[in-house]
């Protein structure tokens, strides 16, 4: 008999580049039965196929550990395991930075401003560096030594050889001044070479930690939506149980304001669920017996029972979190350009260095054993990938500033690396394109006694449909008055009596039930009368309103070359209507989430580059398969966590101010990739000493440190030009 190949995705931890991935995915793929690892390091996580019967997830963990990460192979309580992983990597980085800022301050001051003469400043240089070498930079150290056992180098590796040789060259001269002074050369330090080196660099990964960060609690709080315990009743007796434990054809209750814990139907009760996050429409939907509802969705006002058809990983949410935790890892980032130009540009500099010191032992002038060695460290230093790490962090921030007084929130790195290459923009109707919220957007009275809108404040007011309170809205001015036998019927309307006449408000079944004559003109399940006994008294049409500003919005991205469409779980006519208002050719109605996260596949699978515009559950996981993801800052907290892009004032202009911002961030970092390795091409070599038999000239560490910090300078200045850059068409 065949055994059957398990496939399963486990989370990886302490991974810090692509070659921490490599090294993780061998290692896991080189174990008996196993047939397939992958590792996808944007992800954090690794896709394994593998024989049970020969290997298990925990022959994963030992084997990954073995090589100092780690893996998550207990499903129980998993996302609050990754939430505390996350957060204390977070806050051990974040007082990192803080530690290497403090006291790299007076390093940097004391070394390269020489307003104080201490008698043992050296010895003080010394005190203030400990604590960043040794406690901020020591993941530097740890992750070179790392790739070092596996014949690996990255960025890390040049910033622990820099610094390292540079601090322990420092404590040499620090506490045997005589080595060098007995050979007619001064003992200088470089202590600040190290201590900067490290907090520039840090403080690059806490950007890139904290874009993560809020980039993955998306997960989470698709998670959230799903309650952990349920009430079931078994051999008509009714136990809370955890989410887990429920079995297909369990009865579940569900009480006002639950969130509905399976996929499942309605057996008895009645109630309006808000359904947003399936359909993205804003307007609940009614439920009686015989009903199908949803994991996730929220229960509005009636007391349910349903029979749990799906549950766990079978329910329509758990299949939203599945798309978008697809989409999300399959992103790359472009701070990772930096490792992948590291598996070239490292080696290249270690073997100049190597070539540099053998160079000077063997030919240069006496004492050659310190030329050899100043000149190395001068190379290591020189070539230390400062300014190559700030090349996109600092742009980000730039941009991020720039945005934001724009009200364009950009979220991570991989949105500017992206945005700019968007050519297909999908938007969402519901809350995206229109305002979300119903109103009356047109009343017909066929009675203007002013007691009849009395009547209607106090009958919508005791309503609890959705569409009341628009309606309400109407009528809010006149006072209420005392109706009697107020009934509440669930999928029509209301009705109530006053002064001895029946008045009803609702939909055209309960005008027809109560024989009101309605005209033709009106005769449309849209509309929402009101009626008095037999006579009616008013209609009126709620809908959903368009953003004042989506008309241009379009008319700016189709200025742009831009294709772009429309998406809704809508019905085709209003879907109709709405476009035509926004100026959009191409929509699609009645779709549903995983349906827009299909139609964004295809049209890459086309050769698009796409933006998706949302502000819903629905559309998260669209958001997520997007090349783009634009929020508005008003939608669904998980919508916004799908987001690269948040538009924090709702307005749709911004959405190609987004597009032409990145295009122009994306342009700085090229810049600044550009002049970081022009700056290494014609440093190293002056380093190196090619200058020194026809010249004479050599470059002391002192200088390589500063022309370092110069080239992060440049970097910086570069950046900031994006403050001056007009995003507007």
């Amino acid at each position: 008999m065949k055994t059957q190949i398990i496939k399963n995705v486990f989370p990886v931890t302490g991974m810090a580049c692509a070659a921490c991935a490599g090294s993780v995915e061998s290692m896991i793929a080189s174990l008996p039965g196993v047939t397939e690892a992958s590792v996808n390091y944007a992800g954090a996580n690794v896709h394994v196929a593998y024989d049970p019967d020969t290997v298990s997830p925990a022959d994963f963990a030992k084997a990954v550990e073995s090589i100092g990460y780690g893996i998550i192979v207990d499903e129980e309580n998993l996302e609050e395991k990754l939430a505390d992983i996350e957060f204390k990597h977070f806050r051990e980085l974040k007082q990192k930075l803080w530690v290497a800022g403090i006291f790299t301050l007076p390093v940097f001051v004391l070394s390269m401003f020489h307003i104080f003469h201490l008698e043992y400043k050296n010895w003080i240089l010394l005190a203030f560096s400990l604590p960043v070498v040794f406690f901020s930079g020591s993941e530097f150290y740890s992750i070179a030594w790392k790739q070092a056992r596996h014949r690996m180098v990255n960025m890390d590796t040049l910033v622990a050889l820099s610094t390292g040789i540079a601090f322990i060259f420092s404590l040499i001269n620090t506490i045997m001044p005589w080595l060098f002074l007995k050979t007619g050369q001064q003992p200088h330090v470089y202590y600040e070479s190290a201590t900067v080196i490290i907090t520039f660099i840090l403080a690059g990964k806490f950007l890139e930690e904290n874009s993560k960060s809020k980039a993955s609690s998306v997960i989470r709080s698709l998670m959230g939506l799903q309650p952990k315990t349920l009430t079931v009743s078994r051999n008509g007796a009714e136990m809370e149980i955890p989410l887990q434990m429920v079995a297909q054809g369990d009865e579940v209750m569900v009480r006002p304001g639950d969130r509905i814990p399976v996929d499942g139907v309605v057996i008895s009760g009645d109630s309006y669920l808000d359904e947003s996050m399936i359909s993205g429409e804003p307007l609940p939907v009614y439920k009686s017996a015989g009903a199908g509802v949803f994991a996730g969705t929220l229960n509005k006002n009636g007391n349910l029972v349903i029979t749990a058809s799906k549950a766990g990983k079978n329910t329509l949410l758990a299949g939203i979190i599945a798309m978008v935790q697809e989409a999300q890892s399959a992103k790359p980032p472009i701070q990772k350009l930096a490792d992948k130009i590291a598996s070239v540009f490292v080696p290249v500099v270690l073997a100049i260095a190597a070539v540099t010191f053998v160079t000077w032992f063997i030919w240069g002038p006496p004492p050659p054993l310190t030329f050899a060695f100043l000149t190395t460290i001068s190379v290591l230093i020189i070539a230390c990938p400062c300014a190559l790490g700030l090349a996109t962090p600092t742009a980000l921030m730039a941009g991020i500033g720039r945005g934001a007084s724009h009200g364009i929130l950009i979220r991570n790195a991989s949105t500017l690396e992206l945005a700019c290459k968007i050519n297909a923009v999908i938007f969402d109707k519901t809350g995206t394109l229109t305002t979300g919220k119903p109103v009356v957007t047109r009343s017909l009275w066929f009675s203007q006694d002013d007691q009849y809108k009395q009547i209607l404040l106090s009958l919508e007011k005791r309503s609890g449909h959705p569409l009341a309170f628009a309606i309400a809205a109407l009528v809010e001015d006149y006072p209420m008055l005392s109706i009697e036998n107020f009934t509440d019927i669930p999928g029509k309307g209301v009705r109530a009596v006053y002064e001895g006449q029946v008045f009803c408000v609702g939909n055209l079944a309960l005008m027809i039930e109560n024989t009101v004559d309605i005209p033709g003109n009106v005769r449309d399940e849209n509309f929402i009368f009101f009626a008095a006994n037999n006579q009616l008294i008013a209609a009126f049409s709620v809908e959903d309103t368009l953003r004042e500003s989506s008309p241009a919005a379009i008319s700016a991205l189709k200025s742009l070359g831009i294709k772009v469409f429309m998406l809704t779980g809508d019905k085709e006519e209003t879907a109709a209507v709405m476009a035509a208002k926004a100026g959009i050719d191409q929509y699609f109605a009645g779709v549903m989430p995983a349906d827009k996260n299909h139609f964004v596949k295809e049209l890459r699978q086309k050769g698009y580059h796409v933006a998706m515009v949302g502000d819903g559950i629905n559309d998260s996981a669209a958001m997520a398969e997007a090349d783009l993801g634009i929020a508005m800052a008003g939608g669904s907290d998980i919508a916004i966590d799908s987001a690269g892009v948040i538009l924090m004032q709702g307005d749709l202009n911004a959405v190609a101010q987004a597009i032409r911002l990145s295009k122009a961030t994306v342009k700085i970092i090229r810049q600044n990739f550009f002049w970081a390795f022009i700056y290494n091409v014609i440093a190293i070599p002056v380093a190196a000493g090619v200058l020194y038999p026809a010249t004479g000239f050599l470059l002391s560490p002192m200088i390589a440190g500063a022309a370092m910090a110069m080239s992060s300078v440049t970097v910086v200045m570069n950046s900031l030009r994006l403050k001056r850059i007009s995003i507007h068409g």
